[in-house]
């Protein structure tokens, strides 16, 4: 029998219970990453169903169809961390921590979980610290070029015993916006627990519920990321493997993030950044389910004021641009139903791996970011919208004369 492709959750993935709750059904989505060259003849390609759910007893907001890694993550994975200027300054900022709060040094082994091209760990080896990356795509041969030392597989359990017992226990293990990523995650926290030794850490990042909630983020829900992590759901999962959280912040990657620092369990000292969090996530609403209800009927509005903001420029014969093609701009692609006659193009910066493909189930080219200063469109949508005040002063001092439509949280014109 042929492999199955993707999977049903029933139950929660870190409480398994079986009680969940709808949250929002997002339609039939390709993968987002699943890019095909401009030119190329349309054929079939696989979508799967993406819906948010979330487990009252653990707290966990999740999607409800699991996705093989294999498709989701191949070879020729296209992101690359070290492109985006936001990403390198947060791992400069994440590798001064490490060293002033943990005391990492030239004498400390430092791990990165899902390392892409060696981005995040280029700081601890200038750092003098001992580095291995691991990550499942091509990227690990781009970081091994780099001279950052990488292994090209998916962490695992067994990939964690193989790595202890070649290189020894690690001082630090650093998961960002992957831990959300990887299907087992109980495996995953036992892995990490195998290669870090006794009084090691544990430092994650991941897209934060909080903020997705917040400024309406429905963007960045993709088959990609399984979970969508509270300070709560993070706690209930890294407390049933005897892992404590003792420091938390948030930082601003990816529209809104949480680093969590965690340790076997008394290892630290927990300062009052964990209480504090907790208590902000109650009193915003987080653990009720009434929240999740009308963050549904906001994401319907949103999509619907959207289509009625690009109908109107598009009547008037306005051409629209894209800026950016991130991931999130698949799935708000994909839920509102845009295509190559309402988008004309994508654009990317120079070098990226996207340009000259087209947006995943569409037939929306992505072109390189020039074409906006040659044909000057009266519109363009910031697909990453969420670094708006980092973009539009960009693009306008390169030449941009046109206006600017920022999709969410409520879809609107501005001038630079």
């Amino acid at each position: 029998m042929p492999r199955a492709t993707s999977r049903n959750v029933t139950r929660c993935q870190i409480s398994q219970s079986a009680n969940l709750q709808s949250v929002l059904f997002l339609g039939f989505v390709p993968p987002v990453n699943d890019m095909q060259p401009v030119g190329a003849e349309p054929v079939d390609r696989p979508t799967f169903p993406l819906e948010l759910l979330y487990c009252p007893d653990s707290h966990l907001v999740q999607i409800g169809c699991q996705v093989d890694p294999e498709i989701l993550f191949p070879p020729e994975y296209p992101y690359t961390s070290g492109t985006t200027r936001i990403l390198r300054e947060n791992f400069a900022d994440l590798f001064e921590q490490c060293r002033d709060r943990l005391g990492v040094d030239g004498s400390s082994f430092v791990i990165d979980i899902g390392s892409n091209d060696g981005t995040l760990l280029a700081n601890f080896k200038a750092g003098g610290c001992r580095v291995l990356g691991i990550d499942p795509t091509d990227r690990a041969r781009l970081a091994n070029e780099r001279g950052i030392r990488s292994l090209q597989a998916f962490f695992s359990r067994e990939t964690a015993h193989s790595v202890a017992a070649e290189y020894g226990p690690a001082n630090l293990v650093t998961a960002t916006n992957v831990f959300a990523h990887m299907p087992d995650v109980d495996d995953v926290v036992a892995g990490i627990l195998d290669v870090l030794d006794e009084t090691g850490v544990f430092v994650s990042e991941s897209h934060y519920l909080l903020d997705l909630i917040g400024t309406l983020q429905y963007d960045t829900v993709y088959h990609e990321h399984l979970r969508y992590y509270s300070l709560h759901s993070l706690k209930f999962l890294l407390e049933k493997h005897g892992l404590e959280i003792f420091h938390v912040e948030r930082i601003p990657t990816h529209g809104g993030s949480i680093r969590v620092f965690a340790a076997r369990g008394g290892g630290y000292p927990v300062d009052p950044s964990v209480p504090n969090q907790l208590s902000e996530e109650q009193r915003a609403g987080l653990l009720d389910p009434e929240t999740y209800r009308r963050f549904a009927g906001d994401v319907l509005q949103s999509k619907l004021d959207l289509l009625g903001l690009l109908r109107d420029i598009k009547a008037r014969g306005g051409r629209i641009y894209g800026i950016g093609a991130p991931s999130r701009a698949s799935t708000l692609i994909a839920y509102t139903g845009l295509d190559r006659e309402t988008i004309d193009c994508v654009l990317e910066i120079q070098g990226s791996y996207k340009i000259g493909k087209y947006m995943p189930g569409t037939g929306i080219p992505v072109l390189e970011e020039s074409a906006l200063f040659s044909d000057q469109p009266e519109y363009a949508l910031l697909f990453s919208w969420h670094i708006a005040g980092e973009l539009m002063p960009r693009l306008t001092r390169k030449g941009f004369k046109g206006e600017y439509i920022l999709p969410l949280p409520s879809p609107r014109i501005v001038a630079e």
